[in-house]
């Protein structure tokens, strides 16, 4: 088969990518206390070296109250932090890489392990008119020193059930002021502001990314948006406040979002918005991301017959690789020079170490 049409490369604004595989943002908790250490940088820098397009870091947390559900968790504040993503930054740009950092907050998720932050877990539900003030600013302060540091982009964290996703949520996001609303285009304006105060802090030269997602690590099932009308309301909005790219999570690519089309959840957006999309979702894996966190299930390779016909389509513009490119740094370079057949099946256990 022939992948030479994903190694095209990509321009937006000022992100040049020698290609179109995206490194996903996989959590990795190998930072202590939240502080990265050379061997996180040299972990993102074997991939640059392997050239991926574009690497996503871990989800790396703003500065908020309880914004991480584990000690080891990356900070994306304080100075020993910041110290440890310059590192970062300058390992992969040493490998002619490009690299974006995933903010994030965790909202009121299950905590993992023994470690319990200081205070207590924030939620739409928790939150004063103050503390989602505070919130915004912190990730509008987080965008701005990523800029400061040189990384290429910043990605949002907006999916899977984490605090932005759950304001997006009716189940988690019952408040009756501006905040909350019976629509899901209501309940979006704390991510629309979020996005705003980016912009407001980073001007508008630096590439915003927004990963969204219908399903929740909560209920897999769920569905945010039931019409190709309701998406509108959603991403629209978010388009127009300043996002730039959106990565459009699914648990498998190739399923179409709504009866009557094969556009997958990507393809809505990018028809929509007219933004650049990235889907993300098994690509070239027997089996879904849950399955490894939830049964420590592994996956076989599969063939990309399917991504290169939505591609060519135009359905979306990047690719995100997660699992694979954790199992085996080489993966991009491996399809680039057709080693197909040396393509690694994924093993769960790949998942707790840092090589």
């Amino acid at each position: 088969m022939n992948y030479e049409p994903f190694f095209q490369p990509f321009q937006y604004k000022n992100l040049h990518l020698r290609n179109r595989f995206v490194m996903a943002p996989m959590t990795r908790v190998f930072s202590p206390d939240g502080v990265p250490t050379a061997e996180v940088a040299e972990y993102y820098a074997r991939r640059a070296a392997a050239e991926v397009g574009l690497i996503l870091t871990e989800g790396t947390v703003i500065n908020r109250p309880a914004s991480k559900n584990a000690k080891d968790i990356p900070n994306f504040y304080g100075d020993a932090a910041l110290a440890g993503w310059q590192q970062v930054v300058n390992a992969v740009h040493g490998q002619q890489g490009a690299i974006a950092p995933q903010l994030w907050h965790v909202g009121d998720v299950p905590l993992m392990g023994e470690w319990r932050p200081s205070l207590p877990m924030e939620s739409p539900e928790s939150m004063s008119a103050e503390d989602i003030q505070a919130t915004i600013k912190a990730f509008g302060q987080a965008a701005k020193d990523a800029q400061t540091l040189g990384f290429d982009a910043i990605e949002i964290h907006g999916a899977h059930g984490y605090l932005i996703d759950q304001f997006f949520w009716e189940k988690t996001n019952t408040r009756t002021d501006e905040y909350g609303g019976k629509t899901l285009k209501e309940r979006s304006r704390f991510a629309v502001d979020v996005v705003k105060e980016i912009r407001r802090q980073a001007g508008p030269d630096l590439v915003i990314l927004l990963r969204l997602s219908q399903w929740k690590q909560q209920d897999y099932s769920v569905q945010l948006a039931q019409t190709s009308a309701e998406i509108e309301e959603w991403v629209q909005p978010l388009a127009e406040a300043g996002v730039d790219i959106f990565h459009a999570s699914q648990r498998r690519y190739w399923e179409p979002e709504f009866e009557g089309s094969d556009l997958n959840f990507a393809g809505w957006i990018k028809k929509i918005t007219g933004q650049p999309t990235i889907t993300v979702g098994s690509v070239g894996l027997s089996g879904d991301v849950m399955g490894a966190f939830t049964k420590g299930e592994g996956s076989s390779v599969t063939d990309m017959a399917e991504l290169l016909r939505r591609f060519e389509r135009g359905d979306f513009d990047l690719i995100a690789i997660g699992r694979s490119i954790l199992q085996d740094s080489n993966w991009v370079k491996k399809l680039k020079n057709n080693q197909f057949d040396q393509l690694q099946p994924f093993e769960a256990a790949s998942m707790a170490k840092l090589y």
